[in-house]
């Protein structure tokens, strides 16, 4: 397995950026899986997201996330690669394609992470910041925010990509307001 491209940066996972060098060195723990563990819980814990607390900013990249403290489920995926990548650790990006609360008959595609540890990929879902989608770290039992229903049209895509889908870096930067990104969720990958 190739994984330099889950180590390189980007200008969503712009593990270059001064802040996320920063917040990458105080979660190395000084061997693999303690960073990984404290990456994991900082981003899932310590970042809001952007539509629980009604925040008003968009996040993109990893950097913004920390500028706001906050991001949809995307741009918390993002800053989780970057402060892994800024850490040496392989880390990329997976989707699941879900039925809406607002909507059931619309879709939209929610953003998780996978790190590649013991030579296989590890999903982790960062969400968190609710009891309902805050599992604790275990990388050997995957525990998501979202379960999937086959039935309602719901699917879990189980490739890692090492960036962002197009689609997903598309509505996050056109975007004027949160209200109007919520409105332009991507439905699916394409």
């Amino acid at each position: 397995m190739d994984v330099l491209p889950f180590l390189t940066p980007s200008a969503a996972i712009d593990i270059e950026h001064p802040s996320v060098r920063r917040l990458a060195k105080s979660v190395c723990g000084g061997h693999e899986l303690a960073t990984v563990q404290a990456a994991y819980e900082l981003v899932r814990d310590q970042f809001a997201h952007t539509y629980d607390i009604g925040a008003a900013e968009i996040s993109v990249s990893a950097s913004d996330v920390i500028r706001y403290g906050h991001g949809i489920c995307f741009a918390k995926a993002h800053l989780l690669a970057g402060l892994l990548r800024a850490n040496g650790i392989p880390a990329g990006l997976c989707y699941q394609k879900l039925v809406r609360d607002d909507n059931p008959r619309a879709t939209c595609l929610h953003g998780l992470n996978a790190v590649w540890l013991a030579g296989k990929w590890h999903r982790l879902d960062p969400r968190g910041n609710k009891p309902s989608t805050a599992w604790p770290f275990d990388p050997g039992c995957e525990r998501l925010a979202y379960g999937i229903d086959v039935m309602r049209g719901e699917r879990d895509y189980h490739d890692v990509l090492a960036e962002p889908l197009p689609c997903v870096l598309t509505v996050l930067r056109d975007s004027r307001t949160v209200a109007e990104l919520d409105r332009n969720l991507p439905p699916d990958r394409d």
